[in-house]
């Protein structure tokens, strides 16, 4: 290889060299200017998922009050039958309810009280004769009765 060619191919190394060194320049010179514009890019892009994924959120939050909401519906009405299956079979047996009960408790009150009142004022006054009776009775010596004796107190 002659002198020329070797010149001409370190000229054009130089001359590489010089261009990737540019381009290197150029890139940083365009990540300053486009960085703050890509930096605002991301910012928004990132204000825009966060706003999609609060909305789903709070439709999920929809959804989930609204599958409590039926399943306590569910359950009032599950608890509600069985309540009547179990007041049927006690009816069907015999076995009073609760406000049966209360309600024959008021009425043997209510009587209990009327015939309270009934007993005062048909209680006639004891006669003078009546009470000498009662008096002679109350009076009277009382018998006692011979102690028994048992098998073992005889030996």
């Amino acid at each position: 290889m002659g002198k020329k060619k070797k010149k001409e191919l370190q000229n054009d190394i130089m001359d590489s060299a010089h261009k990737i060194w540019l381009a290197g320049l150029g890139a940083v010179a365009m990540a300053e200017k486009e960085g703050g514009k890509f930096f605002a890019g991301l910012i928004e892009k990132g204000k825009t998922l966060e706003d999609k994924s609060k909305d789903q959120v709070e439709k999920a939050k929809g959804t989930v009050a609204g599958m409590k909401t039926v399943a306590e519906s569910y359950w009032e009405t599950f608890g509600r039958t069985i309540d009547e299956k179990v007041t049927a079979v006690i009816h069907r047996i015999g076995v009073p309810t609760k406000d049966e009960i209360e309600a024959l408790t008021t009425k043997v009150e209510n009587l209990t009280v009327a015939v309270d009142k009934l007993r005062t004022k048909e209680t006639p006054k004891p006669s003078t004769a009546a009470k000498k009776t009662a008096t002679a009775k109350t009076a009277a010596p009382v018998k006692k009765a011979a102690p028994k004796t048992t098998p073992a107190a005889k030996k």
